[in-house]
């Protein structure tokens, strides 16, 4: 079974959808399939290419021409290889539009994964650009999709709500576990006696500053609660005028002495203040998977999701809090998070690295995806994650 994914861009600055699809690909690498992914060159000489080190990560001269980024080389590739599926990645460029043309002119299944591109408030941004290009291409490339692949349920509803009739795979983004992010749990684990006399509740916030974060809603939050013995660490950058907006907002609302703008974290170091925290706040407007939850949960620490994020299973596992991203009701969870004792809060996170293992572990998300192209190839008894009208 040979499979192709492509990708606008594998590089590190290109966020969540370059590192859940290289931590995907990588998870599938086995001596039976060929899972290849393809992509540009990288025209940014600073960022640097996940796949640089990866012999299943393959790059083509970067030709792209104007914002579709149209590419002969790309073409000329695509017509000239054979795979027995093609696996489009993103939505709104030349690379996926070509994929999906590519595989239909060889009747070869193809599959999609918008990585919540086609959510209705990711499709009213800029909709005058991608109005025609719905219209002259995607909306065929979208309807006959042989399979699209949602990482949570509500992107499957807003896919349904598009017109699409045809499979869904739900699978949720691969987390990947190492033995670095295991001892970094570990240790926590056995540091009962420090956790049960910390007295301060340490509140953090990670992920890219920008006004869809709602960061601005946890800032408020600690304002209406002046007596909390509290601290607050917003880890990230982003939108430089947003940053200011934050750190304009916590002097305005007199919390200076309790809030702290650490920049962007990655690596060894972003798992390490995750596991310094008593909880981390994602109070996003809307997120499509919200990676930063489960790498939270994976080193023991809690996490409140807005109900704009597919984290309702927070609830349900008791691992922390699904709920409104209004100030009022962050400063609820910070009451609750300040009536919990150290040792309860490890535990919620205990539960909700559990429930990450279960179902987010890369390998097992990995196994789902081959499971899937073996279906869509062969047939046979339908996975139960994946779902037909």
């Amino acid at each position: 079974m040979k499979i192709l994914h492509t990708i606008e861009g594998l590089g590190a600055k290109f966020g969540g959808i370059a590192t859940c699809t290289y931590d995907l690909l990588n998870a599938m690498q086995n001596p039976i399939d060929s899972v290849r992914i393809l992509s540009p060159d990288l025209r940014d000489k600073n960022d640097t290419n996940l796949g640089t080190d990866a012999k299943w990560a393959m790059t083509y001269s970067n030709d792209g021409i104007g914002p579709f980024n149209y590419s002969p080389n790309l073409k000329k590739i695509l017509y000239s290889t054979e795979y027995d599926i093609y696996h489009a990645n993103g939505m709104w460029q030349y690379i996926v539009h070509e994929t999906c043309k590519c595989a239909r002119s060889k009747l070869k299944p193809y599959v999609l994964t918008p990585h919540g591109m086609l959510y209705p408030e990711t499709m009213r941004r800029s909709y005058w650009k991608k109005w025609p290009l719905l219209k002259l291409w995607f909306n065929n490339d979208i309807l006959r999709a042989t399979c699209i692949h949602a990482t949570c349920e509500t992107e499957m509803i807003h896919l349904r709500e598009l017109g699409y009739r045809g499979s869904i795979a739900l699978i949720g983004n691969p987390v990947p576990v190492n033995a670095e992010i295991t001892k970094i749990f570990e240790d926590r684990a056995n540091n009962n006696s420090l956790m049960q006399n910390a007295q301060t509740r340490k509140l953090g916030f990670l992920g890219r500053l920008h006004p869809r974060k709602n960061c601005e809603a946890l800032l408020k939050a600690v304002a209406l609660r002046p007596d909390a013995n509290i601290s607050v660490s917003i880890l990230g950058s982003g939108d430089k005028n947003y940053a200011r907006y934050l750190v304009d907002m916590s002097q305005y609302l007199g919390i200076t002495n309790k809030v702290e703008f650490c920049g962007f974290v990655s690596g060894r170091t972003k798992y390490d203040k995750l596991a310094q925290l008593s909880a981390l706040f994602v109070p996003s407007d809307m997120e499509n998977f919200g990676m930063i939850v489960p790498e939270a949960l994976l080193v023991g620490t809690p996490v409140m999701a807005s109900q704009g994020t597919p984290w309702k299973s927070l609830n349900e596992h008791h691992c922390g809090w699904w709920t409104e991203n209004s100030s009022e009701s962050i400063a609820s969870v910070i009451d609750k998070i300040c009536a919990t004792s150290p040792q309860e809060l490890f535990e919620m996170g205990r539960r909700g690295r559990e429930m990450v293992l279960e179902n987010f572990e890369a390998n097992k998300v990995a196994k789902k995806m081959l499971n899937m192209y073996k279906w869509l190839l062969l047939g046979g008894v339908k996975p139960d994650f994946i779902y037909e009208n």
